[in-house]
């Protein structure tokens, strides 16, 4: 017999619908969507009549009304904290969106409450259970590169004035941050979990093509606890159209590299000996025109690991630990200087208002 659980979205703007019709995939496997909230009315309306679902204003309302296993947090990033906080009062797990909050402050808050209230909390990191980073990541733990030497990562989107004008918190630092905070955090997180700890970053960015407080352009180099360097290229200034995410791996045994536009493709796979490049790119890549994959299988780890008692892939802790590389990128960015990532931030902007 399935065990049915109920989800209940707060928050309804672009990236909620994802996560309905993922919710909706999943029906077999026990997922519901029972409710959904957003502050703005018409907002919640609109989304609820699409999805065919009860709509409220507040998850306080939708929780009298609903039994709700699964809270999924899909508001601005720098109420995530507050949000999550509440939440953890209300009983029933959390899954919240990248980042997890803006400030370090606020990530540990997050994690206290949810360790109190016995809640878990899932940090949304869809890309790691693309097919191609899976692969790449079981040879590197299986040492087919080797000695690690080099990463980068290239963020290579658009998002013109328009997208920053639909909603008032885009690109605040209060409530969003830039390029690197939003767009490459992903990106930033698949670097970490690849290739292990940082040990200092230097950083620079400027805002090249739109009217906001944060970057949408910025260069980071990284230097990894194990000697390894890394590059990160990220902007939202590309123009016409979206060009690439792609993230790279060299190793003294090889390399690969991973394209499209969320690392989902194979683009390189060189290894040594040459029987560790019997892959087939076509296989390991995800589904062609599938883009809730990956939202779709980190849904289907958090039911499974729900129902079997098992420990979240991404849990608040491991959503801290990219949270604190981009801080200390930011930190890096205001001074100028090498930040080493055991630090307080003093000058990271980041969940900080400039009024």
């Amino acid at each position: 017999m399935t065990v049915e659980l109920n989800f209940a979205l707060v928050g309804c703007g672009h990236i909620a619908s994802r996560h309905a019709r993922v919710i909706s995939d999943l029906k077999e496997e026990g997922a519901r969507l029972v409710g959904v909230c957003d502050t703005n009315w018409e907002r919640a309306q609109a989304f609820g009549l699409e999805f065919d679902v009860p709509f409220y204003t507040s998850f306080e309302e939708l929780s009298r009304q609903q039994h709700v296993d699964v809270w999924s947090v899909l508001t601005p990033s720098g109420t995530h904290a507050e949000v999550v906080i509440r939440l953890a009062n209300f009983g029933g797990s959390i899954l919240v969106e990248k980042p997890m909050a803006l400030r370090l402050s606020d990530a540990d808050r997050m994690i206290a409450a949810c360790d109190e209230a016995s809640v878990s909390l899932f940090v949304m990191k869809q890309m790691r259970l693309h097919r191609p980073v899976q692969r790449l990541k079981e040879m590197i733990d299986a040492g087919a590169l080797g000695r690690l030497v080099m990463c980068s990562a290239r963020v290579r989107w658009c998002r013109p004035q328009e997208y920053y004008d639909k909603d008032s918190w885009r690109g605040t630092w209060a409530l969003d941050g830039g390029v690197i905070s939003n767009q490459a955090s992903h990106h930033i997180d698949l670097l970490l979990w690849m290739m292990g700890d940082v040990k200092n970053v230097q950083a620079t960015s400027s805002r090249a093509l739109v009217d906001i407080e944060a970057e949408d352009t910025a260069i980071v180099i990284l230097e990894f606890e194990s000697g390894a360097l890394g590059v990160i290229e990220a902007t939202t200034a590309a123009r016409p159209r979206n060009i690439e995410g792609s993230v790279s791996v060299l190793g003294e045994l090889g390399m690969v590299e991973l394209g499209g536009m969320t690392a989902d493709k194979i683009l390189k796979w060189e290894l040594l000996p040459l029987s560790d490049n019997d892959v087939n790119p076509d296989e390991l890549a995800n589904p062609a025109g599938d883009g809730d994959f990956g939202h779709r299988e980190y849904y289907r780890k958090v039911i499974e690991c729900i129902k079997t008692g098992g420990r979240p892939l991404v849990d608040g802790l491991v959503g801290r630990h990219s949270l604190e590389l981009i801080s200390a990128i930011y930190e890096a960015i205001e001074t100028g200087r090498k930040v080493p990532l055991r630090f307080s931030p003093s000058r990271c902007k980041l969940g900080v208002s400039e009024d």
